[in-house]
């Protein structure tokens, strides 16, 4: 009961200040969340907003995807109005700056719990939808996350030492190494009999990506978090989260990722089929 009502109260007091664009895509204004934080000034906010820029970057997020510069109109008296800067924020980005504002201030706390609840109720929303997905869909969904994740994992290993490309390779091969009991990505590319023009992870099967896809999210985060620097460390670090990631499956009792089965059909070859699919429904 306690809970419904708080859930309420954060719904009233941060849904009445969020918008919808043409594309239907929800956003809020800074100068609306900073009063309705409490801010006296919106000076005052701004430090706020700069920490959480710098979150959203050290999260491997871009923050131009959160975190938009915008002009916006506001009343001066007198019926008139002028242009002022604002910024579009996403619910990340206001999830962001709640989270370094003062939790002793009701509204802040009430912020924090508001979109904690609603971020998770959109990720079960999400993991709802995925189980519907077909192996294929589910394939093209987890590529497609997978790549944007490699290069949040690229800027993490770069920043730790790992620059030239040859060291990203070597980078890479850790990371295989320790998922695959120590094959290589070239040995796991003879395995599957690919061709040297293809790519490895677009031939796996939706459980062999997710877990690539495990794999490359806990080392940027390790990355991150634990500050490395020098590449030997970044490649031990990336060797250690995929042996981690392969004695996880090992206990669950899963099948070891190189003796997975290999698709009929390539990353490729669905993207292809998917958009005839759709032309085919536009021509209709």
């Amino acid at each position: 009961m306690i809970r419904n009502k708080i859930d309420k109260r954060n719904a009233a007091t941060f849904d009445d200040i969020r918008h919808l664009d043409l594309n239907g895509n929800e956003f809020w204004r800074a100068r609306q969340l900073a009063q309705t934080l409490e801010y006296s000034q919106y000076r005052h906010f701004v430090p706020v907003l700069e920490r959480a820029r710098e979150a959203c970057r050290n999260s491997g997020q871009r923050v131009k995807d959160h975190m938009e510069d915008i002009l916006t109109m506001v009343d001066i008296g007198s019926g008139a109005q002028r242009e002022v800067e604002d910024v579009r924020l996403s619910r990340y980005a206001c999830y962001l700056i709640v989270q370094n504002g003062d939790p002793s201030k009701l509204v802040i706390a009430n912020g924090q719990t508001y979109f904690a609840l609603q971020t998770r109720r959109q990720e079960l929303a999400d993991a709802v939808k995925f189980t519907q997905l077909s192996e294929d869909e589910k394939r093209l969904a987890i590529r497609n996350e997978l790549t944007a994740h490699n290069k949040h994992l690229a800027a993490a290993a770069k920043d730790a030492g790992v620059e030239t490309a040859l060291d990203y390779a070597i980078f890479q091969d850790h990371g295989y190494k320790g998922l695959y009991g120590g094959l290589s990505s070239k040995e796991i590319h003879t395995r599957k009999r690919l061709k040297t023009s293809q790519k490895i992870l677009d031939h796996m099967g939706s459980t062999e990506l997710a877990a690539n896809l495990f794999r490359a999210t806990q080392t940027e985060e390790k990355l991150r978090r634990d500050e490395v620097r020098g590449k030997a460390r970044a490649n031990q670090i990336h060797l250690e989260v995929g042996k981690k990631v392969r004695r996880t499956i090992k206990e669950l009792g899963g099948t070891m990722p190189e003796n997975l089965p290999v698709p009929d059909k390539s990353i490729q070859q669905l993207e292809l089929a998917k958009k005839k699919q759709i032309e085919q429904k536009a021509d209709k």
